[in-house]
């Protein structure tokens, strides 16, 4: 008897869907590089035996390479069909396991086959993992109706969206998803980031829900955050988006940063101002760390504004906006600032 074809399913909005269990066959570096936010690792090989039958295939070719991979999953079958079956019956709702590899070639066929031949409900995703990042990259670069806030260091930018964000806007979080503050100080404990290829896939997870007639909000970033690149089709439209630029006294930004960093190590502190030594100058360099020696937090931090100050000179001469307008928060509450803003972007 002939088999029916395993169903297909074409990426869309729906793959972000709470409700839907994606198994990445690709293999764990693949996996950690980058994939669909939501989908768990299920790797046909491991990273030693996709070297191996990468190898193979470009030495001895196809045919052989096929051999050694069958070799190779025929233990695991067993394994593969029980872990399915878990998670397919731990569904509230019971769906069909979304399989994709990079193409939605061979690994993700294999898989798919043996599966449903247990009777495991499946889809295999049309062109795979590379179809899923063509297809997010493209929506990126249509973001439409986006604001920036934008600010000397301090002014609390990142506490203005989180307001916003309890105030009903919305917001896409770059230095949250991003898991580092901005600047020589947003990582103080030096953890990993995302590569910048998984930072790309969850922008467009946690805009591609949101409402397009309405404002988007972001704080201004440069191309880096941390190790992490902002996708080019959203610095772009970055650049070009209208710039509230948010002013607060120097007292004021100094009272954010001792907030921010008042419980941070001190010792991090002074490695972080020894990354900016060359630019900060070694005397100011050593008078901060001095300060920081007494816990003298707040001294430390007028010597960082000071140096962050004269940065973010160097960019407004460098990079002009043709929307740029000046937002006072002098003596205002964030979540005054941030419900003025809201107020000044509807139309």
């Amino acid at each position: 008897m002939q088999r029916e074809p395993v169903h297909q399913w074409e990426v869309g909005p729906w793959i972000y869907e709470s409700n839907r269990v994606i198994l990445d066959t690709r293999s764990p570096g693949e996996f950690g590089k980058g994939h669909i936010p939501g989908a768990r690792v299920f790797p046909l090989f491991d990273d030693g035996e996709r070297a191996v039958i990468g190898t193979l295939y470009k030495h001895q070719g196809e045919e052989v390479a096929v051999e050694h991979g069958l070799e190779l999953v025929t233990p695991k079958m067993e394994s593969f069909v029980e872990r399915s079956r878990a998670m397919y019956e731990s569904q509230e709702e019971l769906q069909p396991l979304i399989i994709h590899c990079w193409r939605g070639g061979m690994r993700s066929g294999a898989v798919a086959w043996l599966l449903e031949s247990e009777g495991i409900p499946v889809v295999k995703l049309i062109g795979g993992y590379k179809a899923y990042r063509q297809w997010s990259r493209a929506e990126l670069s249509s973001i439409s109706n986006l604001r920036v806030i934008g600010g000397m260091t301090g002014v609390g930018k990142t506490t203005i969206l989180h307001a916003m964000v309890a105030q009903g806007a919305q917001v896409l979080d770059l230095e949250g998803l991003a898991d580092h503050l901005g600047s020589a100080f947003g990582n103080l404990d030096r953890h990993e980031q995302p590569t910048s290829e998984q930072f790309c896939n969850d922008c467009h997870n946690a805009v591609h829900g949101m409402d397009s007639t309405a404002p988007v909000w972001v704080e201004d970033e440069s191309r880096v955050i941390g190790t992490v690149h902002i996708p080019e089709e959203l610095f772009q439209i970055m650049s070009g988006a209208p710039l509230w630029e948010v002013q607060r006294t120097s007292e004021e930004r100094v009272d954010e940063l001792c907030c921010i960093y008042g419980e941070a190590d001190r010792e991090a502190l002074k490695a972080a101002f020894l990354r900016i030594r060359e630019k900060l100058g070694g005397a100011a360099c050593q008078r901060a760390i001095s300060a920081l020696n007494k816990d003298d937090l707040r001294t430390a931090a007028g010597i960082g504004l000071g140096y962050y100050d004269n940065l973010y000179g160097h960019t407004l001469t460098r990079f002009q906006r043709d929307h740029r307008i000046a937002f006072s928060g002098k003596g205002k509450t964030f979540d005054q600032i941030a419900r003025e803003l809201i107020a000044s972007s509807t139309p």
